[in-house]
């Protein structure tokens, strides 16, 4: 009975250390179910120095004087194509960054990759249109 007491408060203490750990610095995934294993594999390979909001990472600095070498891209602001996020997945990056090689392969880089290049971008400030009325509330430049 003993053992048997000890084997579940251990297992308690397991499980509340690794809730604890799995929210420190993350958010709430936010995504439709065909995209949540993408969403995860996100979270694992690429949270630590990349934002996303809908993979509930906060991985990029979110001021420049707050940058560290690890820092990359924000995705909520920076639009990517699915070949350049295949490219940087397989390639390190772009740049001589610390990104390592082929942080996810395969099937796996390719759902990551059409993840961030269908969800990147979405607080991209927005060219304006030609012809077209800007959005309520936008300016149509010069003082407003």
């Amino acid at each position: 009975m003993l053992g048997r007491a000890r084997s579940l408060v251990l297992a308690l203490a397991a499980a509340a250390a690794a809730s604890g750990l799995s929210a420190c610095g993350t958010r709430d995934i936010e995504v439709a179910s065909d995209d949540q294993r993408a969403a995860h594999m996100f979270e694992m390979h690429c949270e630590a120095c990349h934002t996303l909001d809908v993979a509930g990472a906060e991985g990029s600095a979110s001021r420049v004087n707050d940058r560290e070498y690890k820092d990359g891209p924000n995705f909520n602001v920076r639009r990517e194509e699915r070949a350049d996020v295949l490219y940087a997945i397989r390639n390190g990056g772009f740049s001589s960054g610390p990104m390592p090689q082929d942080i996810l392969v395969g099937r796996n880089a390719e759902l990551v990759a059409d993840f961030v290049a269908k969800y990147s971008g979405r607080e991209a400030a927005r060219a304006p249109t030609p012809n077209r009325e800007p959005p309520e509330g936008a300016s149509r430049g010069g003082t407003p």
